[in-house]
């Protein structure tokens, strides 16, 4: 584990509870991620992950759905509200740096808003760990605040980072991706500017 990963795991850990009682109702996302999330899971026929899946809500809204998916998060507080609310789903502690998956093991990834607390110097390593476990045209959803490539900003939870679109693109190819679709909006009022990329492992 990484300094970065043990500050984000302690930081979580004592608020992981109150986390999921302000952020981890399916009803209260976005309808428009809601939206997102299940047209991206309509192209994919094997296993998932959902990497950084916090208290376990996107792992159970893919899993009634029919996906073969597999809750992970760095924080075991999580994995246990994660195991409690959603019996039925697999949930594990993971890093996104070590996967303890095969080689081209998943037809899935999801990161949502999970990779915003990496420093610029780590997500790399993230995503071609992720790209490393995906099939040949395994797809990669990700979420994420956007903004100026790689500014910080103070986080309600831990410090975390912006990332612009043409940034996270290039990323994303280095890593062996191929950028399918881009999602952007910002609301009056709302939370930070959001962004979401879809792509395939190649």
């Amino acid at each position: 584990m990484t300094d970065i990963e043990a500050q984000v795991r302690r930081a979580y850990a004592g608020r992981a509870a109150e986390y999921t009682r302000l952020l981890g109702d399916i009803a209260d996302m976005d309808e428009r991620d809601r939206d997102c999330i299940s047209r991206w899971a309509l192209r994919i026929d094997g296993p998932v992950i959902d990497a950084g899946c916090g208290p376990g809500h996107w792992t159970d809204f893919l899993s009634q759905r029919g996906v073969d998916i597999c809750g992970i998060d760095l924080v075991p507080e999580f994995i246990e509200i994660a195991r409690s609310r959603f019996p039925a789903v697999p949930f594990r502690t993971s890093s996104f740096h070590t996967l303890a998956l095969q080689d081209e093991s998943l037809s899935g990834v999801l990161a949502w808003y999970s990779l915003i607390h990496l420093q610029p110097t780590e997500l790399p390593a993230a995503l071609a760990e992720f790209r490393r476990v995906l099939r040949p045209d395994g797809h990669f959803l990700v979420g994420f605040f956007e903004g100026p490539a790689a500014e910080p900003f103070q986080h309600a939870v831990t410090d975390a980072f912006y990332w612009s679109v043409p940034q996270m693109r290039v990323l994303l190819e280095n890593a062996g991706f191929k950028v399918l679709d881009t999602e952007m909006r910002r609301d009056e009022g709302g939370r930070r500017p959001h962004a979401a990329m879809t792509a395939t492992a190649h």
